[in-house]
């Protein structure tokens, strides 16, 4: 407090999860085989995407940005809540450091709800109009839709940030998280907050209800068109096509709207930091495996994608045999 008061700047410690310290080491090696499990899973579908021609289609195109945004967002998170773990909740953090993690935060998530429904409205077309699919859903409008979906990210995180950041903090500085969320920052406040809860409120129905009730009328239209097809292949194909991205829309929009769309007087921060864990760690790294798994043509792309190494001509045998022979013609040694 006496280095605050002399330098104007507000800091800030998480809440350790245990303190016990033979916990620390653990804690650290559980969340760290997360983040990279997560870096690894978005890393592989990306790269999948961008090399597989097969998947140069806008549903992929989609899945790809998606794969980028939840890199982002758990490099955000991750590696500050690393380091706290391993200080035992002892490491600061300024105000403006915090502030910029939860701008960073309330962008990315923002952005991947809108993507969410920007997805659901492609398989919409995709099923319900097939005929007119490829003129519906121009690289145009794919590239207008994800710039909007960032843009819409963005303003929805500017004026929130600056409104926390500007409010003023005293006494206790012990953040009952392992991450700048906003409520919990909140909560820190020595003056009233409710028109600060009610904008946080705000911008979640704007992120999280208005594209979940979005995906919920793509859906709906999509089942409606599924249920008139004749073909029971068809059916299959259809709802297949669409499982794995219902997976992920369940488990992203169950988790936010456990935070961010519940009276602030029944938020607990015990349930907001346990659940908080899974949208931030276990969500990046199951949702790579919903894709993979429940999606033939990305799990044949991703099988693809892990054999190149073995025929790829610049490391494969043909080509050591090649250069073995190459050699041999220099030398004369193929002539003895």
């Amino acid at each position: 407090m006496e280095e605050e008061n002399r330098t104007g700047v507000v800091y800030f410690h998480f809440h350790p999860f245990s303190m016990d310290p033979a916990m620390a080491p653990l804690l650290f090696v559980a969340f760290l085989l997360l983040y990279l499990g997560s870096l690894v899973g978005n890393v592989t579908i990306g790269l999948t995407v961008w090399r597989d021609h097969s998947l140069h289609t806008p549903m992929y195109f989609f899945l790809f940005v998606l794969a980028v945004l939840e890199i982002g967002y758990s490099t955000n998170i991750a590696p500050l809540t690393l380091a706290s773990i391993l200080s035992m909740g002892h490491m600061l953090i300024s105000l403006p450091s915090c502030g910029a993690q939860m701008f960073f935060f309330i962008l990315l998530g923002g952005s991947d709800c809108v993507l969410l429904a920007v997805m659901a409205y492609d398989r919409y077309v995709a099923i319900c109009h097939p005929l007119h699919y490829q003129v519906i859903m121009s690289w145009r409008l794919c590239g207008q839709m994800t710039v909007g979906s960032l843009g819409l990210g963005f303003l929805l995180s500017l004026p929130l940030t600056i409104l926390i950041c500007r409010l003023p903090f005293c006494g206790h500085s012990e953040i009952y998280h392992f991450f700048c969320d906003m409520p919990a920052v909140m909560r820190l406040a020595c003056v009233d907050t409710r028109m600060h809860e009610a904008a946080l409120y705000a911008i979640s129905v704007a992120a999280v209800a208005v594209p979940f009730l979005l995906i919920c009328l793509s859906y709906g239209c999509i089942v409606a068109t599924i249920l008139r097809m004749n073909s029971a292949e068809g059916k299959r194909r259809a709802f297949s096509t669409c499982s794995s991205h219902l997976s992920v829309v369940l488990l992203q929009y169950g988790c936010c709207t456990l935070i961010y769309l519940r009276p602030s007087s029944s938020y607990s921060p015990e349930e907001g930091r346990a659940v908080s864990v899974v949208y931030t760690f276990f969500s990046p790294v199951l949702n790579p495996l919903i894709y993979s798994i429940r999606n033939q043509e990305v799990a044949d792309a991703v099988r693809r994608l892990m054999e190149i190494p073995m025929r790829n001509p610049w490391i494969g045998p043909d080509y050591l045999a090649s250069l073995l022979s190459h050699h041999r013609i220099r030398t004369g040694q193929e002539y003895q």
